[in-house]
């Protein structure tokens, strides 16, 4: 046994982020499973177990299918493929609506189950007092102000928001509310740049975008959108690669060979070894 030690990582946690605040922009992005996580943790600083998950995995038509078992399979399985990045698991409708104490109990629940660094939360106006309540119990909570997909059934599709003023005070007031709540950093959906960019001077805790320019201070992405898995994304999303052909391309490559009996070859095949000669 070697006598060396392995060196440990020691994996951002959430006073991390809230020390970037202003400073060199927060890189976030989603991760459902091991291998992605394992890909993406190098270039990290935050991971988010979204539940985003039901749509781009599970195929479901919207957010509020997902459970919180599936969240925390999810987490389990990024939490054994990264070592640096903070994880952040999304608490899916319905596990922090009906009261704190439901809330506290679902939260501690992912975080003992997954050992994630922290939850997120959609701030709807009764939920900042949930994340009081979550914070001074030792659990980190990232907030989630602007469009909110968990609110998909109220609003009746995905709709940017901050366009007129009343959404503009709305959103402003909720930002300002969670952050005074004690979250460690909120995510801005789907908002008006310069509604995004008052929250990001007005609050003291780092704001991270989603398709809520480059005002904030952190940017997130839905990885499969942003590695091209899908033929429509959000006017937000640029897509960096195009794995929707590629793997399109390498399928049809591979039901060629096999219908052609190309595939497996004599390098790709097991064969008895010769008795041994007398």
């Amino acid at each position: 046994m070697s006598s060396q030690k392995q060196e440990t990582v020691r994996r951002l946690a959430a006073p991390d982020i809230m020390r970037r605040k202003g400073g060199e922009p927060i890189v976030c992005l989603t991760a459902y499973d091991a291998p992605t996580a394992a890909l993406l943790d190098e270039h990290c600083d935050l991971l988010l177990v979204g539940d985003s998950v039901g749509m781009v995995v599970h195929g479901l038509p919207n957010t509020v299918g997902v459970t919180l078992e599936m969240m925390i399979l999810h987490g389990q399985a990024v939490m054994r493929g990264s070592k640096k990045a903070m994880v952040v698991i999304d608490m899916p409708f319905g596990s922090y609506e009906g009261g704190k104490e439901i809330a506290y109990e679902n939260c501690a629940r992912v975080m003992k189950e997954t050992g994630a660094q922290g939850v997120k939360l959609e701030s709807g106006p009764t939920v900042p007092e949930t994340i009081a309540y979550l914070v001074q119990r030792g659990i980190p909570v990232m907030g989630h102000v602007g469009l909110r997909p968990q609110a998909v059934l109220t609003d009746g599709a995905f709709k940017a928001k901050g366009k007129t003023d009343d959404e503009r005070l709305r959103v402003i007031a909720e930002a300002e509310a969670t952050a005074d709540a004690g979250a460690f950093a909120v995510v801005i959906e789907g908002t008006a740049e310069g509604v995004a960019r008052e929250i990001t001077e007005i609050i003291d805790k780092p704001t991270v975008g989603i398709g809520a320019s480059s005002a904030c201070d952190g940017q997130i992405l839905v990885t499969n959108d942003m590695l091209g898995m899908f033929d429509w994304t959000p006017k937000f999303v640029r897509k960096y690669a195009d794995l929707r052909s590629e793997i399109d391309r390498a399928a049809a490559s591979y039901a060629s060979d096999v219908k052609a009996r190309r595939f497996p070859a004599e390098v790709e095949t097991y064969f008895s070894k010769k008795p041994a000669s007398q």
